[in-house]
């Protein structure tokens, strides 16, 4: 939920995760008491196919490992020099590994989602901003360097799973890239308005930046004077959030949409109106797109002996993109994860997603043009044309200690990257968090 305390600072609560070592020689007390959260963990995810590829596209069957550690520092001012309502955030990361879903041909939905635009690099600057809360939770505003994602179209549940169909936003809306996805981030101002304690309304202006996710531009995260800029996105998101019945069941409802003034190629034109693959030209050249979704999560019932957050959950997604200038068109996501449903073990979870990805007609018809050409390799890197595919992922996440999850990991794709002509694939895996602190 998002309706907070704010009896002892302005400041929405810093975060106090669980972790392995919780407060080393007491120095996490004395910060935390003074309004600063440090927060280091590292998040590993493996996956391998335990079905055969398609054969004669030098396709294979196997498995990688993909992971991410990360250090984030979360600041109330208010506590720390008087500045009322006042924090800043930062995270910084390193990343490794590819995702194992490639292997077999697909390219829409990794296996593991915490693959890339991490710059292989020791350190990748993700994101780092100032906040500034008043009246009380009311109106909350925040400038820096901001991930367009982190605060639109974005549920924390979404990453209970590991395929980046789900986490950490539904994939289609990461496909315009003037909506800036961690790790990477870009220029922004983000104003948030409560006009009740259940609902509230955010809006604001994220500055794209060419090559985002290239380590030409953006290997370290830290190239911050904003010389590549050519475009700005607005995202518009109204929430509510209500309780249902005596057992104050939470819920979570999201509309939004977003309009951008970026340029942006055209799937199937050139220059002149033509089909691209057939004259060799230029694309025809946009300069804007749209996104707009619909999210929801809803606890169905509670699981009272197991904790106040127990409970089973139902979470449904739709994503709409431009089909003009993105290739995903529309996302549909259905799922379920249900936390605590063990007496013994309440801070077990099980969970089952199912995602739909349908791709543009333009990207189709350029690709079936391609085909007829005798082309062997498509648009988007892609064997056959696309047109779409499902993802089914099913989950089993314990917690093993203190900062410690362990999941096991069943994901099985239908017409893998969207493509009819290749075989479906099922893979086994697992995704570890550990929290250190």
């Amino acid at each position: 939920m998002n309706q907070f305390d704010f009896t002892k600072s302005s400041v929405p609560p810093i975060p106090h995760p669980e972790a392995l070592w919780p407060d080393p020689f007491g120095w996490n007390t004395w910060l935390r008491d003074r309004g600063i959260a440090i927060l280091l963990d590292n998040v590993n995810e493996f996956a391998g196919a335990i079905t055969s590829p398609t054969k004669g596209l030098g396709l294979r069957q196997g498995s990688s490992n993909a992971g991410q550690y990360g250090l984030e520092t979360d600041i109330d001012w208010e506590r720390l020099a008087g500045l009322k309502g006042f924090s800043t955030h930062t995270v910084m990361v390193g990343r490794y590994g590819i995702p194992a879903s490639r292997m077999f041909g697909d390219n829409l939905n990794p296996s593991q989602e915490i693959y890339g635009a991490g710059g292989n690099v020791v350190v990748h600057f993700v994101y780092g901003y100032g906040e500034e809360t008043l009246f009380g939770g009311r109106l909350d505003m925040a400038a820096g360097r901001i991930p367009l994602l982190t605060d639109f179209s974005a549920n924390p549940l979404y990453c209970n799973f590991m395929n980046n169909a789900f986490c950490g936003n539904p994939k289609a809306s990461s496909d315009n890239t003037t909506h800036s996805s961690y790790p990477d981030s870009g220029w922004a101002f983000r104003i948030r308005v409560r006009p009740s304690t259940y609902t509230y309304l955010q809006s604001g202006v994220y500055f794209h930046e060419k090559g985002i996710y290239g380590v030409q531009q953006m290997r370290t995260g830290f190239k911050l004077n904003g010389s590549d800029i050519d475009g700005e996105a607005a995202p518009v998101e109204f929430g509510w959030e209500p309780i249902f019945g005596p057992d104050k069941l939470p819920g979570h409802y999201k509309l939004g949409g977003a309009v951008d003034t970026a340029d942006h190629p055209d799937q199937y034109y050139d220059i002149n109106d033509r089909p691209l693959v057939l004259t060799g030209e230029a694309a025809k050249i946009h300069h804007n797109s749209w996104s707009a979704w619909a999210l929801a999560d809803q606890m169905l019932l509670r699981h009272n002996k197991s904790g106040p957050d127990a409970g089973l959950i139902a979470i449904a997604t739709f994503y709409n993109n431009s089909p003009v200038t993105q290739v995903r068109e529309r996302q549909y996501n259905l799922g379920v994860v249900d936390r605590g449903f063990w007496h013994a073990r309440p801070l077990d979870a099980w969970g089952v997603n199912f995602s739909y990805v349908q791709v543009a007609n333009k990207v189709t018809r350029s690709q079936e043009l391609q085909r007829s050409l005798g082309m062997t390799s498509l648009l988007n890197g892609s064997y056959f044309p696309q047109t779409s595919g499902m993802i089914v992922e099913a989950m089993y996440q314990i917690h093993v200690w203190r900062g410690v999850t362990f999941m096991p990991d069943f994901q099985y794709f239908i017409r893998p990257g969207a493509e009819q002509g290749l075989r479906d694939a099922a893979m086994l895996g697992f995704k570890s968090h550990i929290e250190l602190f």
